[in-house]
């Protein structure tokens, strides 16, 4: 399970990570604006007060709006979750 250490906001709704392996990227939130619940991020100011959780596993927002470390470590590697959560590639679907 990955953790956030720092976040830097950058300019059109992009943001800096680092996470606790040293791995860093952006990660770029604009073909989310304005859709769904997403829509708060039309006021630049809201988006500008996104804060890693206390613990490392979250970038929240105010309004209830987050995403976990995981699936954002995940955008900035380009891996997929087989490759950071080995033991998927395990598991059997049963339709």
């Amino acid at each position: 399970m990955k953790r956030i250490t720092t976040l830097k906001i950058l300019d059109r709704y992009r943001v800096w990570l680092r996470f606790d392996d040293g791995t860093e990227g952006n990660v770029d939130f604009s073909p989310l604006v304005g859709k769904g619940v997403f829509q708060a991020w039309n006021d630049y100011h809201v988006f500008e007060g996104a804060f890693i959780s206390s613990d490392g596993r979250v970038l929240e927002w105010p309004g209830d709006l987050d995403f976990c470390a995981d699936s954002l470590f995940l955008r900035v590697t380009a891996k997929t979750p087989e490759e950071l959560f080995p033991n998927l590639s395990h598991l059997h679907s049963h339709a």
